[in-house]
């Protein structure tokens, strides 16, 4: 069994990584430090958006300012009052700088794990919200808001209603595929039916609950505003070591790219990597959500920008997905802020705009991306 764009392995060796097409590739010493350049460039320039009016030039030197612990420079502020640069310093560092990091974080959550069900599924539209992953994180963050529960303690009960929403569809598709025999296509219908089910259960309680649908609607479409250092800790730590369990698969990952019946004759055992992976995703991209609210796309996009520029090894796919799903969320958060000042828009509605039209265009590609699978068949 082969798949579009694979070559035969070459000698007696096996090699980790499915071999390169024909397309020219920027080279890593190249492409690295530039995406890592972009994301931080970007990382300070978007701590000159907001709600209030900061000048950009006192934005940056306040975040340096802050990030070296004072060094850089002497006196963040300027010529400006002691009592306005305290003021300007808790907006930069207490509430845009936070909520910029979230961005990194749920970005890179989601776009790791979108390449990594790219790769198991060996299908370029496979995504960790066609899971149903976020349709059961925001039946869980709804049963908080609909059923009024600790209404005194919201904030702290909703990521946890949301993860464990979130957990449940994951449970799902881990089952399935470890009692199924069917084909990665199967769990991917089943992740998109139980998204239409837990679709189906929301759309009741916000019928028959109302009153609650405004601060709801605002988390179901994505919101990064809220958030604190600590909450940037949690997601971060989960998103690094999470993140480097999926890593460690890179190498089975490239195998299955050759098949399920070759892999297995090098030694991959294929349905343990799909659950594994499934499990880690699960957890991952539910982490994410239960911060972010419903964020689409990422995961889809990411992945797919990397293997045009650097190829299809995973072991290279992964890491630098995940910076770039930093990017395209920092990005969206921009646009969010900057779009309609001084309301913040809802993060997903960038992403949305964004991400309709690349799923579009992927669908009716003649071609489907290196190192990717063929089309779903029917």
């Amino acid at each position: 069994m082969s798949v579009r764009g694979q070559g035969p392995t070459s000698g007696t060796g096996v090699h980790a990584a499915p071999p390169a097409d024909a397309r020219r590739r920027i080279p890593l010493v190249y492409l690295v430090p530039g995406i890592v350049g972009v994301l931080f460039a970007l990382l300070v320039a978007s701590t000159t958006l907001g709600s209030v009016s900061i000048p950009p030039w006192i934005s940056i030197a306040i975040f340096f300012h802050q990030a070296t612990g004072g060094l850089i420079p002497a006196r963040a502020c300027g010529g400006l009052s002691a009592h306005q640069c305290y003021i300007w310093t808790e907006i930069v560092w207490q509430a845009r700088v936070p909520s910029l990091l979230l961005a990194l974080a749920a970005g890179a959550a989601l776009a790791i794990s979108g390449g990594s069900l790219q790769g198991i599924f060996r299908n370029p539209l496979a995504d960790p919200f066609l899971l149903g992953l976020s349709s059961g994180a925001a039946l869980g963050a709804a049963a908080i808001f609909v059923l009024n529960i600790g209404p005194a303690h919201q904030a702290a009960e909703l990521p946890i209603a949301a993860f464990l929403g979130g957990i449940v569809p994951g449970a799902v598709i881990y089952v399935a595929a470890t009692i199924s025999r069917r084909g990665p296509e199967t769990l991917i219908l089943s992740g998109v039916a139980l998204s239409t089910f837990f679709s189906a259960i929301l759309s009741v309680m916000l019928l028959y609950n109302p009153t609650s649908d405004v601060s709801l609607t605002f988390w179901l479409l994505g919101s990064l505003g809220t958030t604190s250092w600590t909450d940037d800790g949690l997601v971060t730590g989960v998103v690094i070591v999470l993140g480097a369990l999926l890593y460690l698969q890179a190498r089975e990952i490239n195998l299955l790219q050759l098949g399920p019946d070759v892999a297995q004759s090098l030694g991959v055992r294929p349905r343990r990597v799909v659950q594994r992976t499934v499990l880690l995703t699960t957890a991952i991209t539910a982490t994410a959500v239960a911060f972010t609210g419903i964020i689409g796309f990422v995961g889809l996009i990411a992945p797919h920008l990397v293997r045009r520029l650097a190829g299809v090894d995973y072991r290279v796919v992964l890491p630098l997905a995940a910076l770039m799903g930093g990017i395209l969320l920092l990005v969206a958060w921009d646009v969010a802020v900057a779009a309609i000042p001084p309301i913040v828009v809802p993060v997903g509605i960038p992403t949305a705009f964004i991400g309709a039209p690349f799923l579009i265009y992927l669908l009716y590609r003649r071609r489907t991306p290196g190192g990717s699978a063929a089309p779903v068949s029917g």
